[in-house]
């Protein structure tokens, strides 16, 4: 048996699914031998994902078309899955906003809080409490960045919300090893998906999502906090000497570029 069908099967939940990092992560769960829920707006992306996946690798899937900013959607969700044995959550959902923050609309900011800090946190204590009654063990992986480990003007908020989901993992990872659950925070960089189009972002170099998948996958119950990727590893490392403040300025400017193209108000 694999080690993480063994641990964390047979069924794991992956939010975000339609697309960059989470769908590439489902994509490796269903090799590994697990069934999948795929969660995300987009219905029929989860269904052409999940009619590949059972093609390639026999695995059943469900797809649940939900909008994480909703609490209907969450209780969707949770109601879904009560009948099967979910061992392991990867909550990959989010987006991010860039831009100066005071001109950015209120409503988009509390958006994207709560899709990767409120429903991830509901997503968090929810499945933990059912892992905890679990003989087996469990797994939980959340979607932190490397831009959580400072601040980072002109992507204030959407650092902020990564900060929240990186120290909540660093916490649980200590907090429910001794209920048997397995916490990591993976912490990627710049990586291609839809999320620069939605933020309004140019990058130049950027992670494959289909390269960072496993190896967050493989940290699982072995780290606290995974920098998947040599670029992740190669852009904290680089500024790990370097004072907070300093840091900040320089993930300051690093922005700014990436936004230079964007008219200003």
């Amino acid at each position: 048996m694999k080690r993480l069908s063994l641990r964390y099967g047979p069924w794991a939940l992956v939010t975000g699914a339609s697309s960059g990092i989470g769908q590439a992560i489902a994509c490796e769960l269903a090799k590994e031998g697990f069934n999948l829920v795929l969660v995300a707006r987009k219905e029929d992306f989860l269904r052409k994902l999940a009619q590949e996946l059972a093609a390639k690798w026999k695995t059943e899937s469900r797809t649940i078309a939900a909008d994480l900013t909703s609490t209907v959607a969450l209780d969707t969700v949770m109601s879904a899955t009560m009948d099967i044995d979910v061992g392991l959550l990867v909550a990959a959902a989010g987006f991010g906003t860039s831009g100066p923050f005071l001109d950015s609309p209120l409503d988009l900011e509390l958006e994207m809080l709560t899709v990767n800090c409120a429903s991830l946190t509901a997503l968090t204590w929810h499945f933990g409490r059912r892992f905890a009654q679990r003989r087996r063990g469990a797994g939980i992986i959340l979607l932190s960045s490397i831009v959580g480990f400072q601040g980072m003007p002109w992507a204030a908020h959407y650092a902020a919300t990564k900060a929240y989901v990186q120290t909540l993992a660093e916490a649980l990872q200590i907090e429910l090893a001794a209920k048997g659950i397995d916490v990591l925070a993976a912490a990627p960089g710049p990586t291609e998906s839809r999320f620069a189009e939605r933020a309004g972002m140019r990058m130049g170099k950027a992670l494959n999502p289909e390269e960072i998948a496993w190896p967050i996958l493989e940290a699982l119950g072995r780290k606290a906090t995974v920098l998947p990727g040599l670029l992740s590893k190669l852009l904290v490392w680089s500024l790990l000497p370097l004072p907070r403040w300093a840091r900040i300025r320089i993930m300051g400017q690093v922005m700014r570029g990436m936004t230079a193209h964007r008219p200003t108000a």
